[in-house]
């Protein structure tokens, strides 16, 4: 295995433009990118001393705005004073397939996610969720997220499974089309 080395001269060189096309890809917002790819190379060269040469420098570097990126949401969030929203599968309910919303909480995925870009990928799809219209949201988070019975569903919001269904199959094509925009 080839063992790599960092060259924090050539950062700026050689990475800003990646790291800053990838952060503004997740923040939508160029100041706040730039920032972000500043931090990075700051937190690059505080753990310097913890680089294994394991992974290519930009690799590395990739790692640690991924984690500036996910810190900013959970920051702005909390400003806004919301919850984290933990999505977890229950297994006692019907919902049933392999669902993007499923495979962000399943630590062991067959997928080849890390544990931090499931979490990247939670609050994109919590993006998500907040642009489809509100009573699909309501559904999908009720049904998919809360793990909530369809019966349940259906008598607290007065509507038949028919409907119940037909909004979380919307909802899911809406979040798959969002998320195909702004994540992958």
């Amino acid at each position: 295995m080839t063992q790599h080395t960092l060259h924090p001269d050539l950062w700026v060189d050689n990475y800003a433009d990646y790291l800053f096309n990838f952060a503004v890809g997740r923040v939508s917002d160029a100041e706040v990118a730039k920032d972000l790819v500043s931090e990075t190379f700051l937190a690059g060269l505080k753990s310097a001393k913890n680089y294994k040469g394991d992974a290519a420098e930009r690799t590395w570097l990739i790692a640690i705005l991924k984690r500036k990126v996910i810190d900013h949401y959970r920051k702005s969030n909390s400003k806004k004073g919301k919850a984290e929203v933990r999505m977890t599968y229950s297994k006692t309910s019907d919902a049933e397939g392999d669902w993007l919303e499923e495979q962000v909480a399943d630590p062991f995925s067959t997928l080849d996610n890390t544990a931090m870009e499931n979490e990247e990928l939670g609050l994109a799809i919590q993006e998500c969720i907040a642009k489809l219209p509100k009573k699909q949201a309501l559904v999908f988070t009720m049904k998919t997220i809360q793990g909530i019975s369809t019966e349940d569903i259906c008598n607290e919001l007065e509507i038949n499974p028919s409907n119940l269904w037909v909004m979380i199959h919307r909802a899911r094509t809406g979040l798959m089309e969002c998320l195909n925009k702004n994540w992958f």
